[in-house]
């Protein structure tokens, strides 16, 4: 398939020359004789180079390219002018143009900047996708944070990377305990070496020894082979132990003694087997009440938290949730232009996510689905809170500014006649004690 190209110039003339040699040189050509008619084309047609004069009838050609690396900043932009100076040159490549072209040109000079804009385009989104493949493979995306809490608590994981000691990492289900464990794996010596992940909810009891320590032929009903177990598959690794919580108490001595040890004995064998394995766990469990309770080892515990690493719930870092919703979004292969409403990042800012992390992304991608525009609002969101009209719309602060207290006294005399003057109906309008609301009657002269 040919690379398309929209060409964005209001000289007819010029225009229809350039869209023959390009076509000529193997480009799909879409022609506009403006820069608004060129930015509608460029949102519907989705082009893989654009071309645009800098003299157009209706507005800058530096505008529309302004226009252009703000919705897609991966498109790359050659500007051509007859008007050309040092300074625009300058202004152009620093608005993000791959070339500036003055007029008059030859149809090879164009064609060249075209062939090389394409190819280093190729090359930024070769790399955008195996970044991502590599993102998708280790299970470390997402992790970039506004938090406080959760920036110290990444860096405080890669500090910890690089030593082998245990981890145990706590948060509510759906936090990302396991994507915080592929990265810790990710940054440690053992990155070349095998990471096994065992949910311990997973397996039944009876089959758990034999899936962490293998077992040999006959050693039960069943066992026709001998097999190795997921501590020796990550041997020279990490092994990842979630919901650890979840283990019976006879099993937790077997676990603590392969740890401590190093070595795990089969099922059914008398022989152990030494292992060189980084062990990583996590739960969603307060593990200090479940050791006080009798339902986990107090010295498993010790020897599993040598180094704790805690996720906070997603309700306490919604700094986080516009830049995780657009990630997803861009994960989940959102068309190019489709966005998030304000009002639906202030929904999801307000709302609780009892499923953290995991609710989200599954919020994203159903919305994804069901969004019935470009633009993903309160109706397509929907979340147990996401109705428009529990949204109020904060106006935008004009450039003179704006008064508060006129904007308060507005609040309040709006209040006084949505409840016919009842002065406690009001008050619980603007949830505010009715002491309160008197008091500002009295301030702001309110009859």
């Amino acid at each position: 398939m040919a690379d398309t190209i929209l060409l964005i110039d209001d000289d007819t003339s010029l225009r229809r020359v350039t869209e023959y040699n390009l076509t000529e040189a193997g480009f799909d050509v879409i022609p506009a004789d403006s820069g608004h008619e060129g930015l509608k084309l460029f949102t519907q047609k989705n082009p893989d180079l654009v071309i645009t004069d800098v003299k157009l009838g209706d507005m800058d050609g530096l505008e529309v390219l302004a226009a252009i690396k703000a919705e897609s900043p991966e498109t790359p932009v050659i500007v051509i002018t007859a008007f050309g100076s040092i300074e625009m040159a300058v202004k152009a490549m620093h608005e993000g143009a791959f070339n500036f072209i003055t007029k008059p040109f030859d149809r090879d000079t164009l064609r060249l900047s075209c062939i090389k804009a394409l190819e280093l385009s190729s090359l930024r989104l070769q790399k955008q996708q195996l970044a991502d493949e590599i993102n998708r493979l280790t299970g470390t995306s997402g992790m970039e944070t506004a938090n406080s809490a959760m920036a110290e608590l990444l860096e405080t994981a890669l500090r910890v990377a690089s030593s082998d000691a245990t981890v145990l990492i706590t948060g509510e289900s759906g936090t990302g305990k396991e994507v915080l464990a592929r990265l810790v794996h990710q940054h440690s010596p053992r990155k070349d070496g095998p990471m096994v992940a065992v949910n311990c909810t997973a397996i039944p009891d009876n089959l758990i020894e034999s899936e962490l320590f293998g077992h040999i032929k006959g050693a039960f009903t069943g066992a026709i082979a001998n097999r190795k177990g997921r501590f020796q598959a990550a041997d020279q690794g990490t092994l990842f132990l979630d919901e650890i919580g979840e283990l019976k108490m006879d099993m937790q001595a077997k676990l603590l003694r392969a740890i401590q040890e190093r070595e795990v004995e089969p099922v059914g064998s008398d022989r152990t087997e030494k292992v060189d394995v980084r062990i990583i766990a996590a739960t969603n469990k307060d593990l200090h009440e479940e050791v006080a309770k009798a339902r986990f080892r107090e010295d498993l515990y010790y020897r599993l938290s040598v180094i704790p690493l805690h996720i906070p719930p997603l309700r306490e870092r919604r700094e986080d949730i516009p830049a995780l919703a657009n990630h997803f979004l861009k994960k989940l292969g959102a068309p190019r232009g489709v966005k998030f409403s304000e009002k639906v990042m202030l929904l999801m800012k307000r709302y609780d996510w009892p499923g953290n992390i995991r609710e989200l992304q599954n919020t994203v991608e159903r919305s994804l689905i069901l969004r019935k525009g470009t633009i993903i609002g309160p109706d397509d969101i929907n979340l147990p809170t996401a109705k428009s009209s529990e949204l109020m719309e904060i106006p935008d602060i004009p450039p003179d500014g704006v008064s508060l207290e006129d904007i308060e006294k507005g609040l309040i005399v709006k209040a006084l006649e949505k409840s016919g003057g009842n002065r406690s109906q009001a008050a619980r309008l603007l949830k505010i004690p009715r002491h309160v609301l008197i008091y500002r009657l009295e301030k702001f002269n309110i009859e």
